[in-house]
């Protein structure tokens, strides 16, 4: 596997995708936890109102650029391995089998998508 393919499998498959849907499903979100922990702490040594705004805002940021780097990365295709994932980590605690499935073909879309030569052939565009 390239090595742009399997940056792009860990990053946005598996860390965006299916790691975020298993903590959808859990219900519990690591970086609102680490963000509302860090907010207080600024809050109570720097406590003007706009640093408050910046820890309210940041997660929205924060998965833009994440959405963008998918999307730069691996265009529509990346967008939809990285969907699949983020099912397949919602679905974990469903079916095992069939977030298992899921995710194996979230990632066989991930490698496509950055395997441009490949969906040249496939596609003719």
């Amino acid at each position: 596997m390239a090595k742009k393919s399997r940056t792009y499998i860990w990053q946005f498959v598996i860390s965006l995708g299916f790691l975020s849907g298993i903590w959808t499903a859990i219900g519990l979100d690591p970086q609102e936890v680490i963000l509302n922990a860090l907010g207080n702490v600024a809050g109570t040594v720097y406590p003007d109102p706009n640093v408050q705004y910046l820890f309210i805002i940041l997660p929205t940021i924060l998965l833009s650029l994440s959405i963008i780097g998918a999307y730069t990365r691996g265009r529509l295709l990346g967008l939809v391995s990285v969907i699949v994932a983020y099912l397949a980590g919602l679905s974990i605690l469903v079916s095992f089998w069939t977030a298992l499935v899921l995710l194996i073909i979230a990632v066989v879309i991930g490698y496509l998508a950055t395997n441009r030569r490949l969906v040249k052939k496939v596609t003719g565009i």
